[in-house]
């Protein structure tokens, strides 16, 4: 009956041995030894602690309201109370498990929305680096090219300048000195004139002729081609159906090569696959059988005995459709049909046709 008003508690509590404690309602579990306590008043279990010390448990616990309490533990209490301060115990766990659950989550998607977001400034960052350094480029090709024009109108008025000059030079040398001569001396001085004339227009063309391009290799790069053929003689789309038959037959035979890379040697022989999966079908595991005659087929599509094996096995296992299919492809591998040939070509007919009358398709 003595009351108590200390707002933390600590209890000790021996164990058999040094075990691992679970906390759980103020509950030690050492098997095969529980101990438990159901308290006067509820408690704060997040400030709650307990700890292991000299084969011992040491509880401190925390009040969740500073009130008295008259004991430390409850008075009597009867077992259907005690059941549900359990379940509720234990919902109470659960629920602090789901909300921790949910806020570990959050915690990740917001890591993961931050990563995002700094990949795309990062990205956005590089975009900008890139398009300044294009628009760099284009400021510089644009001044070249102004430069260059400003250089040709330059060199263009200066050949246009410079036969002017000349042209009224030369009609300044040859004027008459006087104008008193006679017709015909006008008339010879205006001819040499013309001459003069004639001879500077020849130089003139002569120095206008721009001087010859420098030497320089042109590297012609030509498309490669899987064809000998050129180009102009080909079909192009039957050549494009082969290539990408063939593309599509490598692609399996690497994704085979892939799945097929733990095997050993022998189980990687359809020969010996065929051997296993005969056994396996004498045995009546019809469905190992199968599993057997597939990975050979897988490795050797072109062996018409594994389809007949495997349409047995289907027949056992009244998969009939699929006996029919391979009863029939098997057919297929069977051509031409020759005297050699003739006991598999039989057993095919005869598997394809038990499965025809199974389904009860006889026409």
């Amino acid at each position: 009956g003595e009351r108590d008003s200390r707002p933390r508690r600590e209890i000790g509590s021996p164990l058999p041995a040094p075990r691992p404690a679970r906390l759980s309602r103020l509950q030690v579990h050492a098997p095969p030894f529980l101990f438990e306590a159901f308290l006067w008043a509820p408690i704060d279990e997040a400030r709650s602690t307990a700890r292991l010390e000299n084969g011992s448990v040491f509880f401190t616990l925390r009040k969740k309201e500073a009130a008295l309490w008259d004991s430390l533990l409850a008075p009597e209490v009867d077992k259907e109370k005690m059941q549900r301060i359990r379940e509720d115990a234990v919902l109470r766990a659960h629920e602090k498990a789901k909300e921790e659950t949910d806020a570990k989550a959050v915690r990740k998607q917001e890591r993961s929305k931050c990563a995002l977001e700094a990949t795309m400034k990062l990205e956005e960052a590089e975009r900008k680096r890139i398009d300044q350094l294009k628009e760099k480029e284009r400021q510089k090709a644009t001044e070249e090219i102004e430069q260059w024009k400003e250089q040709n109108e330059k060199q263009k008025k200066l050949q246009e300048r410079v036969p002017l000059q000349l042209i009224k030079k030369k009609q300044e040398e040859n004027e008459p000195r006087s104008s008193s001569r006679g017709a015909a001396r006008t008339a010879s001085a205006t001819q040499r004139a013309g001459s003069a004339g004639n001879m500077f227009s020849d130089k003139l063309e002569e120095e206008s002729v721009p001087a010859p391009r420098c030497a320089g290799t042109i590297q012609l790069r030509f498309t490669p081609r899987v064809f000998p053929t050129a180009l102009r003689e080909s079909r192009v789309e039957e050549e494009e159906e082969w290539l990408q038959k063939q593309a599509e037959a490598r692609r399996a035979i690497n994704i085979d090569l892939a799945e097929l890379g733990d095997l050993s040697e022998e189980e990687k022989n359809p020969d010996w696959l065929k051997d296993k999966g005969n056994q396996l079908f004498a045995t009546g595991n019809y469905l190992s059988a199968v599993s057997a005659y597939n990975l050979a087929i897988r490795i050797n599509n072109k062996i018409p005995a594994l389809y007949l094996n495997r349409a047995t096995c289907h027949l056992r296992l009244r998969n009939l459709h699929k006996a029919i299919e391979d009863s029939s492809k098997a057919l297929e591998l069977l051509t031409p049909p020759v005297p050699d040939n003739a006991n598999a070509r039989m057993k095919a007919h005869i598997r394809r046709g038990t499965a025809f009358c199974e389904l009860e398709l006889y026409a």
